[in-house]
Formats: C-alpha cells, structure tokens, sequence
C-alpha cells in the first residue's frame, strides 16, 4: 500500500537569537509617513480657517462698544432729524478715550460711527476701521433707528446716513456686516 505523504506548507517566521521566534508588529515607515502627510494636509486647511474665526469674533466683540455712541444718535434723530456731526456735539468724549480690548478709538462722523482696530486685535484688522451706519425712514422721525454694519445694505425703504469708511476684507467680517450677494 501506499502511503500519502503530505506536507504541510506554512509561512516562515523569522527566528532571533538563540532560536526564539520573533513577530513583527507595527506600522511599516511608509505607513507612517502617510499617516504624517494626511494629518499635515487636515492642518495646512484648518489653521487659516481657524485664524478667520478667531478675527471675526474679535470683530464681533468690538462692536458692542459702538452701542455707547448710538443713544446720542437716536436722540438727535427724534429731535431734530439730523445726525450729531462728532463726537463733541453727541456729547461722548474725544475718539482715543473710546477704547476697549480690540478698539482704539471710536469717532463720529455725521451720525456713522467708526471704529478704529487697535489695542489687542488680530493684526489681520490692526489699524482698520469699521463702520455703522444709521439708517431711518426719512419722512417718519418715529420709526426707530436700524443700523447698517460694515459693508451691509440698508433695510429696504430705509436710507443709510455718514460715510461707510469699512476697510475690513467682507471674508473677516461677521455674517450681519457683509455685503449680501444677490
């Protein structure tokens, strides 16, 4: 009779010092080195986003401080409809005085308020200016102020007063002071 021989066909394992088996476990370097590079590529797309955020809630911030000039304005408005012309005749102190962590100074000009980026802001704005601008029904004094921010229209039927002095790209600007694309 015969006899089937049968061999076993196994994968070989490398064996170390003094015959002890040894596996490899772990990531090859090429491996790694993609690992690497995808990370590398998520963070070059990330930083600049991240870095707009960040300057757009600095910008965001700011404007609260212009919320001390637009009492003035409303009174003026419902008085005598016409706009304070700076800041003496609003009655707020010289525009340097007007500061805050991202503001360095705060003037008046014909009843539009512009902020002026300085202190702590992002040097992206530094030295740039931003505008609000009062907006009325002008044959009805009663209908209250709106205010156009930056580079934004003014509501329908409503017309924008003072100079829009807005320097800021629309791109670090918050939602509310860009320019609508129609």
């Amino acid at each position: 009779m015969m006899q089937s021989i049968r061999i076993a066909v196994t994968p070989r394992r490398a064996r170390g010092r003094y015959g002890v088996e040894i596996r490899h476990r772990g990531f090859t370097m090429l491996e790694l080195m993609a690992v690497v590079a995808v990370i590398g590529i998520l963070a070059v797309l990330a930083v600049p986003t991240y870095i707009d955020r960040i300057v757009r809630e600095q910008v965001k911030t700011a404007l609260a401080l212009a919320d001390i000039a637009k009492p003035p304005v409303a009174a003026s408005w419902s008085l005598a409809q016409t706009f304070p012309v700076d800041n003496a005749a609003a009655g707020l102190p010289a525009a340097e005085k007007i500061v805050s962590n991202y503001v360095s100074a705060v003037a008046m000009r014909d009843g539009a308020i512009h902020m002026t980026f300085g202190n702590r802001a992002s040097s992206a704005i530094g030295g740039k200016i931003l505008s609000q601008r009062p907006a009325v029904v002008e044959d009805a004094p009663i209908v209250p102020i709106a205010w156009v921010c930056g580079n934004a229209d003014a509501p329908d039927k409503m017309k924008a007063f003072g100079e829009n002095r807005t320097n800021i790209p629309d791109s670090l600007l918050p939602a509310e002071c860009r320019a609508q694309k129609r």
